[in-house]
């Protein structure tokens, strides 16, 4: 929600990667970036691109301006063990209405009080 909100703000982005494997890089992808939420005709199209979850709230589109990479000498080695499934369950739990609740309660702004999820 968080990114939502600043996106809105003023468009602004940076996607950082960094590899915890293999040869020390760090790749950062700065853009402008824009919240595509469900009910926008976009999201269908780009929601098959990220699998099945439920209670998903957006989809973050970016358009690059400018790629950049460094040495990741003090990345720490990591090994990925799996993804994990808590925050699908949860959604299943709830349902949509109680997530819906959640979300007008929680999301409604962020932690510097942007608008958020229903700005």
């Amino acid at each position: 929600m968080e990114t939502i909100a600043h996106l809105r703000e003023n468009g602004r982005i940076v996607l950082m990667f960094c590899a915890f494997d293999g040869r020390p890089r760090i790749v950062r992808l700065h853009g402008r970036g824009a919240p595509v939420l469900p009910d926008d005709a976009r999201f269908a199209e780009l929601l098959p691109h990220f699998g099945t979850h439920p209670g998903v709230r957006s989809v973050i589109v970016v358009d690059l301006t400018r790629v950049a990479d460094s040495c990741g000498y003090a990345v720490p080695r990591m090994t990925y063990v799996g993804d994990r499934d808590i925050l699908d369950l949860s959604a299943v739990k709830q349902g949509p209405a109680k997530l819906a609740a959640y979300r007008r309660a929680k999301n409604s702004a962020s932690l510097d009080g942007l608008p958020g999820l229903f700005g």
